[in-house]
């Protein structure tokens, strides 16, 4: 069989953990929602010769149960069961929307306001996500997004030795915040400026040409690639199968954009020895409007 593994998803009420495990269950994954961490064992010896990839579902609705899920996880560590976790997070102001929309109370409001659980579940959750393998930031996502972020993520499991997905995004809109590694692309002329190319993108030739030819920009690329590919073999010795690289722009539409795509197509290029990489890109401000 197949070697064996439990990814354990939690994260904010109301950030999309349900969808994740969906789509993961989709995906071939045997999915258990709301399990209590001390029979995480129990599940994965009933579970020894049927199936290899387990998913739980974890999060403050186990109320006192989920403080366990730390000690839990350590007893799977020493048996040498690999883990890893999947934390799924949003915006305050997005978690409200979400909450006002289904007129459903968040599980630790009491008799507060919806921002008063989703404060108290953060300040729950903060360990939690300091340890995430991987976060998810749903704010901007509808279901649909969500599920094909999930899929990128997990289609090649098994079959890669690290996960890297380079992402534009616009500094006005914020850091990503599952980026590992973050690149600023401001210093260069911003293209926003040209009539004639605001309208276009960093996807398109003429952007990318003026981007790629601006003075300062071929040496950024080349300390660029020697630094990624220089951690590359770190993050696997430590267990890391998924990376983001985030690179930034102000608004996410030109340099950013054009940049991560250049640089996307010469890490692909590079050498890595006889390590397994899939590397991928994605622009999150891309089409927001000018």
């Amino acid at each position: 069989m197949a070697k064996r593994e439990l990814l354990v998803i939690s994260g904010m009420s109301g950030a999309g953990k349900s969808s994740v495990a969906k789509t993961l269950e989709d995906g071939g994954w045997y999915v258990v929602d709301n399990l209590p961490p001390a029979l995480i064992s129990s599940l994965f010896e009933m579970t020894e010769q049927t199936v290899h990839l387990i998913a739980v579902v974890i999060d403050v609705r186990g109320r006192e149960h989920f403080d366990d899920l730390t000690r839990a996880l350590a007893e799977l560590t020493q048996r040498g069961i690999e883990n890893r976790i999947l934390f799924v997070d949003a915006s305050d102001e997005s978690l409200v929307r979400r909450f006002e929309a289904t007129k459903r109370p968040h599980p630790l409001q009491s008799s507060d306001r919806v921002l008063d659980g989703i404060h108290r579940e953060r300040e729950k959750l903060q360990d939690l996500r300091s340890k995430a393998d991987i976060i998810v930031d749903t704010s901007e996502m509808n279901i649909h997004q969500l599920e094909r972020r999930i899929d990128q993520l997990f289609e090649h499991e098994g079959r890669v030795d690290l996960q890297m997905n380079l992402i534009s995004f616009g500094y006005k809109y914020g850091l990503p915040v599952d980026a590992d590694l973050v690149l600023d692309c401001r210093f260069i002329t911003n293209p926003h400026w040209d009539p004639e190319l605001r309208p276009l993108t960093g996807l398109d030739g003429a952007v990318s040409d003026r981007v790629l030819a601006s003075e300062g920009v071929a040496n950024f690329m080349d300390r660029a690639v020697e630094m990624i590919g220089s951690v590359i073999p770190g993050f696997i010795r430590e267990g890391k199968k998924f990376v983001t690289v985030a690179i930034g722009c102000t608004g996410g539409r030109h340099r950013s954009v054009a940049i991560c795509e250049a640089l996307s197509e010469r890490l692909k290029e590079m050498d890595h020895a006889d390590l397994s990489l899939l590397i991928q890109s994605s622009h999150r401000d891309v089409r927001r409007t000018v």
